[in-house]
């Protein structure tokens, strides 16, 4: 039986430091807080996967860390970016804690017209200067990464 989870955000996100907090919510579930108040479920039953696990919430927070930099960074160089998508893998190690080793991300840009070099150096800057999360995970996992652009204005011609 799942218990009752009484939320209150945390608001601990002034300067460098950050405060959440995991709730056990029973039949190992958990309800997750961050600062910001948006709770989410962590399911910690592996083959239940009625919502995402620690390890599957790493990989989402990498790819979603590069890809708000890579987005931000190619709409300030007024890119005609039309849809966007970043798809990501992670390599895990064998042996126990089986942590990443490998992270690959790959970058989807449909647009009309968009600079290649734009791209490539929204990616380098998010890899090298803005991506805390990546920043994070870096000296214990590779990261690589590539990118596709769609040209839409061809693909509508």
């Amino acid at each position: 039986m799942l218990k009752s989870v009484v939320i209150q955000p945390n608001n601990i996100m002034s300067g460098n430091t950050y405060k959440a907090t995991v709730q056990y919510a029973g039949d190992e579930f958990f309800i997750a807080i961050p600062p910001s108040g948006h709770a989410q479920t962590i399911d910690t039953k592996g083959d239940r996967r009625a919502a995402a696990t620690p390890l599957e919430m790493l990989l989402v927070a990498v790819a979603g860390c590069t890809a708000a930099d890579v987005i931000s960074i190619l709409l300030k160089k007024r890119q005609d970016v039309t849809d966007y998508r970043v798809d990501i893998t992670g390599e895990r190690a064998d042996d126990h804690p089986r942590k990443f080793l490998k992270f690959h991300i790959n970058h989807i840009v449909h647009g009309r017209n968009v600079s290649e070099k734009a791209v490539a150096d929204a990616i380098k800057l998010s890899d090298t200067t803005y991506c805390s999360v990546a920043a994070t995970v870096r000296p214990t996992a590779e990261i690589t990464t590539s990118y596709e652009i769609i040209d839409v204005s061809v693909a509508q011609a």
